[in-house]
């Protein structure tokens, strides 16, 4: 029988208790579980999203084109954003520098003399996008993007040791302001360091992906010290792209020693170029 809002057994001992507070907590329980489910598929989409672009990175050159957009995707403004993949960029540099090592181990006296060029610029850059708006910035960036990914498709000079002074100066130039471009927007910053390498160096392309992997870790990782303290970094958004980006940094230069360099060469500057348009088109 029922009495009071209850439901009684046949020997009068309460079994259930049928009342609005019990339907509240009910549908309070169904909206924990429905916030749960909600935060493991955008942690699965981030991590997926993270993974593609380690991926672009240490294959393309090219991050930001998965990893940026999914972050405005799920919420974050531009600033947020930029500043969040930046951050966990770092854990990209790591899991590519850790897996190409056998590239760029033989060339650590290249990577001591461009280090603290790309340290300086990454310094610079995080300055600038903590105290400015990367808008302005991006007006050029198109037209560097075109212009290193025509560089990498030109043949490398064997006559590097004969190089003056004068051009391995530029070149020293141009790697500081690829790392404060960096550390400041950073979107296919990785093209042009390559091309960068290519260019100064003579590198074949496996090895520039590997010397590229190590200087641009420089430039996110001294970067995302000064982003800890900005207030812009969005820590459950980072963690699990930050996840994607360390396995897929890993799996990138595996995949480079089993491809062949031309095809390499036509993918970092064919991602560059339609990357270049779009933000064209876009602007």
């Amino acid at each position: 029988m029922r009495s009071s809002g209850r439901i009684w057994n046949a020997k009068g001992a309460h079994s259930y208790d049928f009342n609005f507070v019990k339907i509240g907590e009910n549908r309070e329980e169904l909206g924990r579980y429905s916030m749960t489910a909600m935060i493991m598929l955008k942690a699965s989409f981030l991590i997926m999203a993270g993974f593609a672009a380690g991926l672009s990175a240490t294959i393309a050159g090219i991050a930001s084109i998965f990893s940026y957009p999914a972050l405005l995707i799920i919420g974050l403004n531009p600033i947020d954003a930029n500043i969040t993949n930046s951050f966990s960029l770092t854990l990209l540099g790591l899991g590519s520098s850790i897996s190409s090592k056998p590239e760029w181990s033989p060339h650590r006296v290249n990577l001591k003399k461009l280090a603290p060029f790309f340290l300086i610029g990454g310094v610079c850059g995080a300055v600038l996008l903590i105290h400015t708006s990367p808008e302005n910035f991006k007006i050029i960036v198109p037209f560097l993007l075109l212009a290193s990914s025509i560089a990498i498709l030109l043949p490398a000079s064997s006559r590097v040791n004969s190089r003056s002074r004068i051009r391995l100066a530029l070149f020293t130039v141009l790697a500081a302001i690829i790392g404060m471009y960096c550390g400041y927007f950073g979107a296919a910053s990785g093209g042009m360091t390559i091309a960068l390498l290519m260019r100064m160096y003579g590198l074949t392309i496996p090895v520039a992906h590997a010397l590229k992997n190590v200087l641009l870790s420089i430039s996110n990782g001294v970067a995302a010290i000064f982003f800890l303290f900005s207030g812009h970094i969005h820590w459950l958004v980072s963690i699990p792209l930050a996840i994607g980006f360390f396995f897929g940094g890993r799996t990138g230069p595996k995949i480079v020693r089993r491809v062949r360099q031309d095809y390499i060469k036509y993918i970092v500057a064919a991602s560059g170029t339609a990357l270049a348009i779009y933000l064209l088109i876009k602007r």
